[in-house]
């Protein structure tokens, strides 16, 4: 696996002094929003100086199918995107989103899986770039002409049969909505319920109402109270599983555990593959 351990997060502060003192780390713009319309037309509203568009749909993913409703991208498109913005192996990578890293953890973990050293998400997001009175663009740059070569497989992730044994192990964390997981209500895939035996930890939690992280300290501790067991693992695993729709408000609470030291798999295709075999069992309550 390729070493992550610079800390993931870089706050408005830290990112602006990084552009005031030369070209700067890649900035990739992520807004998204599940289920509904693109976010490009706030892109061109307005971004922070230099960014790119990163469509979460059509760049960081493959389109829907067996795999889910958001599998992982072909690695040589992902390449090829990301030499357009400017990436060499070496490159410092910022993304964000509007506020609260839902998308911009799925660029995170994308990015890492791909074999990128240098990741971070922008604390806060846009509304924190802007609220904070920083310089917002709407030029688009230009095409840049980066070196990278994507190396898949540089972050965990299970598999069906791996998260069902994870589940029965009390290793797996479905982080839908509490009323999702329960199969109360199920808006947008059409089965409702949660792989039996997983545990319910909404990735809503780990942030405050600005959008921003949790304390690294409070995050830990929420985990440690869930049940989380950041020590029970073989050597070299890792020792907790999680799971969402479709492998993308998973990557935020991936990005979570590591803010409070603990490391996780991503089921990247989450419960929208896992109904896709009706062999599979569903469970609800």
């Amino acid at each position: 696996m390729t070493d992550h351990s610079a800390r993931p997060l870089i706050s408005v502060d830290e990112l602006a002094a990084a552009l005031d003192h030369g070209a700067g780390p890649v900035l990739l713009d992520v807004r998204w929003q599940v289920a509904g319309p693109s976010q490009y037309p706030l892109y061109l509203a307005g971004h922070l100086p230099g960014a790119h568009w990163c469509d979460l749909d059509a760049d960081l993913s493959d389109p829907p199918g067996a795999r889910g409703r958001h599998p992982l991208p072909d690695p040589r498109r992902l390449e090829a995107r990301l030499r357009a913005w400017g990436v060499d192996p070496d490159s410092e990578v910022v993304v964000y989103d509007q506020a609260n890293s839902v998308a911009a953890a799925r660029a995170w973990w994308v990015l890492c899986w791909a074999g990128l050293r240098q990741v971070r998400v922008l604390d806060g997001g846009f509304e924190a770039w802007s609220g904070a009175g920083r310089p917002v663009d709407t030029e688009h740059p230009q095409a840049g002409a980066g070196t990278v070569t994507v190396r898949p497989g540089s972050m965990p992730t299970l598999d069906a049969g791996t998260a069902a044994s994870w589940a029965r192990a009390g290793r797996l964390f479905d982080v839908r909505a509490p009323e999702r997981f329960r199969g109360e209500v199920e808006p947008i895939d059409p089965v409702a319920g949660h792989i039996p035996g997983a545990a319910n930890l909404p990735t809503t939690a780990n942030v405050q109402p600005s959008g921003q992280f949790l304390p690294e300290p409070a995050l830990r501790q929420r985990f440690l109270d869930a049940g989380v067991d950041a020590t029970g693992a073989a050597e070299g695993e890792a020792p907790v599983g999680v799971y969402c729709g479709s492998g993308v408000t998973a990557a935020h609470t991936v990005l979570a555990m590591r803010l409070a030291g603990i490391d996780a798999a991503l089921y990247p295709g989450s419960w929208s593959e896992w109904i896709t075999d009706p062999s599979r069992p569903v469970e609800t309550g």
